[in-house]
C-alpha cells in the first residue's frame, strides 16, 4: 500500500470519531443511551460482515479465538460503547472528551507491558505532550488558569461531573478493547473479527435498554423518537463514525506498532475543533491552536520515536532495509 495512501486511512478513523460523537449528543434527548449505543453498534457490525464477504475475506472465527472475541465484545462493544454513551450525556463536553481521548497512554503501558513495545523517553514525553494538547484544546480557558492558581478544586467548580467517570471507565475499556483485538484476530481476519465484536456487543445493550424502559428508570421509551434528520445523524455515527472508523482502526490495532498507531487518538479533537471552524464557522482560541500544535507534535514524536532516541541504530536498520512503516514500523 502507498504510504500517503496508509496515512490517509489511519488519520480517517479519528477524523470520524471527532464528528461522530457531536453528532451522537444531541440524540440522548430522544434516546436512552443503552439504546443509542446499540444502535450505534448493530447496523455497524452487520455492514462490516457485508464488508468482509465482498472483499473475499473469511467470516469464519477460529475455535481458538471465539473466547477472546468474546472479551473483546464485552468490553470494547458493550462495555466501552455503553459508557460513552452514558458519559456523553452526563459529562461536560470539555473534560469528557479530554478523558476519552486520554487512552493512549493506557494503551502504551499494556503495549509495553504484553507486548514488549518500546516507548523509551522520547514515547513518554510525545504522549505527555499530547495529554496536554487535548487538556488544551477541550478545557475552557478559564478553567486552565483555574487549575493553575487553585489547583483541584477549580476542576470541581467549573468542570467536574460524575459524567466525566462514565468517561474515563469507557477510556480505559477502550484501550483493553484496543490491546484484545490482537488476541482475537491472532487465527482470524480483522475486518470479520471487528463486525463480530459489533453485533455481540449490541445485543447486551438492547437487553439493558429493554430492562430500564420495563422499569421505568429511564424517561424516554424504549424506541427512539427521533426525525428523519436525527435519524440521518445516527446513520452516520453507525455507519461512518462505527463502521468505517472501527473498521479501519483494528485492521490497524491488530498489527505492528500499537503505540505509536493509538497516539493517533490525540487528534480526534483537533479534527473535532476544524470541523467546527470549516462547517459551522466557529472562531478558535489562542489556546486551541496552541493545542493542535501540541497534538502534531506529539503524535510526530511518539512515531519517530526510535528514530530520534536512536538515529544511529535506525539508519543501520534501514540500510539493511528493514525501516520503519507508516504506523512506526511493522513486526
Amino acid at each position: 500500500m502507498p504510504r500517503t495512501l496508509r496515512w490517509v486511512l489511519m488519520l480517517l478513523p479519528f477524523a470520524l470519531w471527532g464528528t461522530a460523537m457531536a453528532a451522537m449528543k444531541p440524540l440522548l434527548a430522544g434516546a436512552s443511551p443503552a439504546m443509542l449505543a446499540s444502535l450505534r453498534l448493530l447496523p455497524a457490525g452487520v455492514v462490516l460482515l457485508l464488508a468482509a464477504r465482498l472483499l473475499n475475506r473469511s467470516w469464519r472465527v477460529d475455535p481458538l479465538d471465539l473466547p477472546w472475541l468474546l472479551l473483546f465484545a464485552a468490553v470494547d462493544g458493550s462495555l466501552f460503547q455503553g459508557l460513552l454513551a452514558r458519559g456523553l450525556g452526563e459529562s461536560g463536553a470539555g473534560l469528557g472528551s479530554v478523558l476519552i481521548d486520554s487512552q493512549p497512554l493506557l494503551v502504551a503501558l499494556l503495549a509495553r507491558s504484553l507486548f514488549g513495545e518500546a516507548i523509551n523517553p522520547v514515547g513518554w514525553l510525545g504522549l505527555l505532550i499530547g495529554l496536554l494538547g487535548i487538556l488544551c484544546l477541550g478545557l475552557p480557558g478559564e478553567v486552565l488558569r483555574h487549575w493553575w492558581l487553585q489547583g483541584p478544586p477549580a476542576l470541581q467548580a467549573a468542570a467536574w461531573s460524575h459524567g466525566e467517570g462514565w468517561m474515563l471507565g469507557a477510556a480505559a475499556a477502550m484501550a483493553g478493547g484496543t490491546v484484545l483485538c490482537r488476541y482475537a484476530t491472532r487465527r482470524s481476519d480483522p475486518v470479520a473479527i471487528t463486525g463480530w465484536h459489533m453485533l455481540l456487543g449490541g445485543v447486551p445493550l438492547v437487553l439493558v435498554a429493554g430492562v430500564e424502559s420495563l422499569l421505568g428508570a429511564e424517561t424516554v421509551p424504549f424506541w427512539p423518537q427521533w426525525d428523519g434528520i436525527q435519524w440521518g445523524l445516527m446513520a452516520y455515527a453507525a455507519l461512518l463514525g462505527s463502521a468505517l472508523a472501527y473498521g479501519l482502526f483494528f485492521w490497524f490495532a491488530s498489527s505492528g506498532d500499537l503505540t505509536g498507531f493509538t497516539a493517533l487518538t490525540f487528534l480526534t479533537p483537533v479534527f473535532a475543533v476544524l470541523c467546527g471552524l470549516l462547517l459551522l464557522d466557529e472562531r478558535l482560541e489562542p489556546l486551541q491552536w496552541l493545542g493542535a500544535l501540541l497534538a502534531l507534535v506529539s503524535v510526530l514524536l511518539i512515531n519517530q520515536r526510535a528514530r530520534l532516541w536512536h538515529p544511529e541504530a535506525t539508519a543501520w536498520a534501514t540500510g539493511r532495509g528493514g525501516g520503519a512503516g507508516a504506523g512506526g514500523g511493522e513486526r
